[in-house]
This record gives structure tokens, sequence and C-alpha cells, in this order.
């Protein structure tokens, strides 16, 4: 007995066990959308789930309260703004209200979720992003700065942009020679990780526009890849081997040169999607078509990445949403939940570690990422960086109300306002507008001293949207000339014959 215990790896996730929900607890008659597109197609955070859906003349998806179980009626309003199928959903991570959503379209739109869910279709975003010429199919909300959103398209673009006046701060549009597969950020939101259709994983610093790391068939196979950049900088990839194998590895950034290691699974077709869980270290494989979901946990000791186990069920699953570490019940030691989505149902999968105490188990919910932004999106653009803000689970997690001025608060397009330097006939923003003649209507009305105080916080807030569009005006140019300056060195090296 003393040579097991000497001989098995000891971690408190070892005995991680997955279990679905009882059928009561799943939602059904859901349509999930039959895009071919390689994404998880659903997104849940503590308040809400997303699931992309089929709809007839263009594109919607569903946005339910996470509570709401059973059948969902084919009347049930859906977000359906998009001309064509919608492929990726992602959840603000600083406020649980936001989603962003890509279509074949070309456009990103930005849409405001009210508290409780919709009450009637919206089709209607709060901000669209275009930029894209072809169809866009990745998203990635940046981890700790408020409003910068990444999106990826099928004209082999990056984009990073400033969700709050609706501008491209960054597109990198020569990285790539192919087709995008994946991207993620790290933790601080400094660089990302991108998988190419070339078969090479990159290491890209957006602000500067610049490669930094390359690894050339960093899996031989044909089929998509994807990659995950892990809290301590270190990058897990899955893919396909020469042999058509499904496979995983892990990357020290420092040195691409070669995988730490590379474990090799099966010999299925369907790609590999990773979720990444920073708090436990552990990361989840679910392969579209697969009725399976394995779980690993990446550690310093060699082999580095070790199998936990493996969740299976007989019915193959065409996506999965990875619910946000604020959203699971700690007093049930749930460390993860997975939505399963199956052709007609979305079925909620728990990952438990089993305890016998009902206290709150610290060592199972270290502090995890809550929605204070670490930076405003001026800062991140003028250079700074700053892991996500962490909270306390101890006691479970409550969402909050809807905070509405996440998005709205901030002015619209900055081509929008007459303080615009480029424009100089553009309307007034029409949210400005409103607010001041909502200003007006109480100067002109107070007579009392509450009327005085409202008037007073209205002209605040006016001011401070004032100051909130001066310091993006100024973090635009800051990062345009950053950008001509990028420009002007790479003329300068074509006109030297270095390229």
């Amino acid at each position: 007995m003393s040579f097991r215990r000497g001989v098995v790896r000891q971690s408190k996730f070892r005995h991680v066990f997955a279990q679905a929900w009882k059928a009561e607890h799943c939602l059904d008659d859901v349509r999930v959308s039959r895009v071919t597109w390689d994404g998880p197609l659903c997104a849940a955070n503590p308040k809400f789930i997303a699931v992309v859906i089929e709809a007839g003349g263009g594109g919607a998806f569903l946005v339910l309260p996470l509570a709401k179980s059973g059948r969902v009626d084919q009347n049930t309003p859906t977000v359906c703004g998009h001309a064509a199928p919608v492929l990726d959903v992602q959840w603000c991570p600083h406020d649980d209200n936001v989603i962003a959503s890509a279509s074949e379209d070309c456009t990103v739109k930005i849409w405001q979720i009210p508290d409780g869910g919709l009450t009637s279709p919206m089709s209607e975003a709060v901000v669209t992003l275009e930029g894209h010429s072809k169809r866009v199919g990745i998203l990635a909300w940046h981890p700790s700065a408020l409003n910068i959103l990444l999106t990826a398209g099928c004209d082999n673009v990056l984009c990073v942009w400033d969700v709050g006046t609706g501008e491209v701060v960054y597109q990198l549009s020569d990285a790539h020679p192919d087709l995008i597969y994946s991207v993620s950020w790290n933790r601080e939101g400094s660089v990302l990780c991108t998988t190419c259709k070339d078969k090479a994983l990159r290491v890209i610093d957006p602000r500067r526009g610049t490669v930094l790391k390359v690894r050339e068939k960093a899996h031989e196979g044909t089929r998509p890849m994807r990659a995950v950049f892990l809290a301590d900088g270190k990058i897990l990839t899955t893919g396909f081997s020469r042999m058509s194998e499904r496979q995983l590895a892990l990357w020290d950034t420092r040195e691409l040169s070669e995988p730490m290691v590379t474990q090799e699974m099966d010999t299925s077709n369907g790609v590999l999607l990773p979720f990444y869980d920073p708090d436990t270290n552990m990361v989840y494989l679910c392969g579209k078509g697969d009725c399976t979901i394995r779980y690993f946990e990446v550690t310093d000791e060699s082999p580095y990445v070790h199998f936990l186990s493996l969740y299976s069920s007989k019915e193959p699953q065409r996506g999965a949403g990875f619910l946000s570490k604020r959203g699971v019940d700690v007093n049930k030691c749930e460390i993860a939940r997975f939505y399963k989505l199956h052709e007609r149902k979305v079925e909620p999968i728990s990952m438990t570690v089993p305890r016998k105490s009902d206290l709150f188990q610290g060592d199972l919910y270290p502090e995890t990422a809550g929605l204070e932004p670490a930076l405003l999106a001026e800062d991140w653009i003028a250079g700074q960086d700053a892991p996500p803000i962490l909270v306390s689970l101890s006691g479970g997690y409550t969402a909050p109300p809807s905070k509405c001025g996440t998005l709205r608060g901030r002015p619209k397009l900055l081509s929008q306002t007459n303080t615009s330097p480029t424009s100089t006939t553009a309307p007034p923003n029409p949210m400005a507008v409103e607010m001041e003649s909502e200003g007006l209507g109480h100067r002109e009305g107070r007579g009392d001293v509450d009327g005085g105080i409202e008037s007073v916080k209205k002209e605040e807030d006016q001011l401070s949207d004032v100051l909130t569009e001066i310091r993006a005006l100024r973090a635009l140019v800051l990062a345009q000339g950053h950008r001509i300056d990028v420009l002007e060195r790479q003329l300068a090296r074509i006109e030297d014959g270095e390229v």
C-alpha cells in the first residue's frame, strides 16, 4: 500500500467526475445551428446561456436565463439582427449583459441583453463593427481591458476593436497567409497566439503589429488546429498527426523549436476544442461529433499534461458552452460546467470534486477573474498591461444587475460626433443630443432641490462623456501614430532591399 502511494501522483483533481443533469433540467426543442464552422456555437455566463440556432433568411441566436429549463417555445424571442448565419458568440468578461456575435455577413455586432432575458426579438445592435471583407468566425474579448475585442475572419485579417467607440485600433492583415483557425489572449492580454491553415503556431504582439514567434508545422496533419494560452504563459495546442491521429501538445513560448510534450489520443475526425480553466489549470477537450469530453491537469512535473478522466455519453455533441467560473455551484464542489449541444437539446454537464464536507472548499476555488476591468480601453491602447482583477467565490457568487453603461455610456462612433478631427459636418451623437435635451427639460422645470440635484447629475454625466471621448480620441491618435511608424519602417526596409 505504501508503494502505491509512492507512485500515484497526488492531485486534488484526480477524482473529478462528470455528471449530466436530469432530463427535466435540460433545454428541449432548441434547433441548434447546422453551420459547418468548427466553433462552440454556445456561450454561458452566470446570468445567461446563448445558443446559435437555425434561422431562415438570416442569422440568429437564443439568449435564455441560466436557470431556464424544459421546452423552449418556438415563439421565444431571439437576437436576430444578422443577414447571414451566426458563426460565434462570446459574452463580455466585464458585463454579463453584453454579448458579441460574428456572422457570415462580414459584421460583428454587440448586443445589450436586459436583465431577465428577452421579451421581444432583438434586431438592433448597440454597436456594429464593419471591417472584414469576408465572413467573421472568431471572437475573443480582452481578459482585463474594458471594451477591447479581437475578431478574425476568412479574409485572414485580425482586427482589434475599441467597442466603446466602434473603431478598429489595430489591424493585422499580413501576419497570416491562410485561414485563421483560432486565437487566444495571454492572461494579461499583452500578446496572443494563433493557429492557421498553414499549420503554423504564432505568438503575436497586436499593438506593435509584429509576429514574435513562429513554429512551423506545430502539428503535421492537414485538419484544423486549436491553441490556448495557459496562465503561466505556456501554450496548449490540439491538432492532428500525419497519420490523422488527434494530438495535444504543450509549448514553452520561450522556445518553440520542440514541444514540451505531445500526446496522441485517437483517430477520430472531430476537431478538438480546448476549454481552459486558469484557476484549476485544467484543460477540457470537446471534439465536435464526439460523444466524449476528456479532461487533463497541466502541472510543472513531467509529463506536464496529466490525463484525469473522460466523460462519455451516447449522443454526439454539436458544440459546447463553458460556464464562467463565477457561475458554478461552490456548495456542491462543482469546478466546471459544460452546456452540451445536441441536435434539439442543450444538456448541462457538471464537473465535481467529491468532498464530504459542506464547508466552502478554498483549495478548489482560488480567487477568480471578476467583472471589474483592470484597464480602460485607452490605457491598453497606450501600452499598459495588467492581469484580471480577482474576486473570492467564498459564499457563492451573485451576479449584479445590468450596469447598462458599459457600452451606452460612451460615445458610439467617433465619426458621428462633432468633436471628431476628421469630420466637421458629421451629425451630432444622438445619445449626446438625447442627454442634452433631457438636461434642458430638467433645467426648465426645476423649482425644487430634487430637480436641481438631478440637473447637476445630468451635467456631470455629460461632462464625463466628453472626457471619455477625449481620452478615446487621444488613444486613437497614439495608436495611429504608432502604426504609421511601423509602416514607415517597413517601407524603408523594402526600399533598402531587405525584404
